[in-house]
C-alpha cells in the first residue's frame, strides 16, 4: 500500500502563525503511511481574476497550486478566524482552486479542517465558513472529530511544538479520520 500524500495549507501569512505550527505538528504526528507537505505560496497568489484564468494568462503560482492540490490525496487546512470567517488569502486560494467549477481540483477532494486561535472560542466560525465553500466544490470534508484549538498561545512552546497531550491526541484523531476517509 502506497503512502498517502496530504497537502497542508495554512490560512495564515504570519511568520509565527499558530496554524502553520499546527500543520508542522501534524507532520510529526501523522499516522503511518501518511506524509504531509506544506503549501508555501499563499502570499504569492494574485487576487483571483477570471480574465487571467485561461491558458494564455494563468499565473504560474496558480497553476502550481492547482497541480499541488490535484496531486494530493487529500488536504489538511489550518485556518485562523478573521472577522467571524476565513482570512482573505485563504478565500483567494480557494477561488483559484475551485475554477473551473466542473473540473475543479477541489471536486471530490478529501479535506480535513482545523484551526488554532489565541481566543477562547477557537476557529468555530471560520471552520463553518470553510465547510460552506466545500459544499459548492463537492469536496469530502471530515465531519468528526473537530479540532478548534482555543488558547493557542498556552499550547505551544517557543519552538512551535504542541505541549498539551490532549491537543496532540485530538490532532492524531483528525489525521486518522482523514486517512481512513481517503482509504475508504
Amino acid at each position: 500500500m502506497t503512502d498517502l500524500n496530504i497537502l497542508g495549507i495554512s490560512g495564515s501569512l504570519r511568520a509565527g502563525s499558530f496554524n502553520t505550527a499546527l500543520l508542522r505538528n501534524a507532520q510529526k504526528h501523522a499516522p503511518s503511511g501518511t506524509s504531509i507537505s506544506l503549501y508555501e505560496e499563499l502570499g504569492q497568489l494574485p487576487l483571483y481574476n477570471q480574465d487571467l484564468d485561461n491558458d494564455e494568462n494563468l499565473p504560474e503560482v496558480a497553476a502550481r497550486l492547482r497541480l499541488a492540490i490535484a496531486d494530493a490525496d487529500g488536504l489538511l487546512i489550518a485556518t485562523p478566524e478573521y472577522n467571524y470567517s476565513i482570512p482573505g488569502g485563504l478565500k483567494n486560494l480557494l477561488d483559484w482552486a475551485s475554477r473551473p467549477a466542473a473540473s475543479s481540483v477541489l471536486r471530490h477532494k478529501h479535506i480535513a479542517i482545523m484551526g488554532a486561535s489565541p481566543s477562547q472560542f477557537g476557529t468555530v466560525r471560520a471552520q463553518l465558513a470553510l465547510r460552506q465553500v466545500f459544499l459548492w466544490t463537492h469536496s469530502h470534508v471530515v465531519i468528526k472529530p473537530e479540532l478548534m484549538l482555543f488558547g493557542a498561545a498556552q499550547r505551544f512552546d517557543e519552538a512551535g511544538n504542541i505541549t498539551d497531550e490532549t491537543t496532540i491526541d485530538m490532532l492524531r484523531g483528525l489525521l486518522t479520520a482523514l486517512h481512513e476517509q481517503i482509504r475508504g
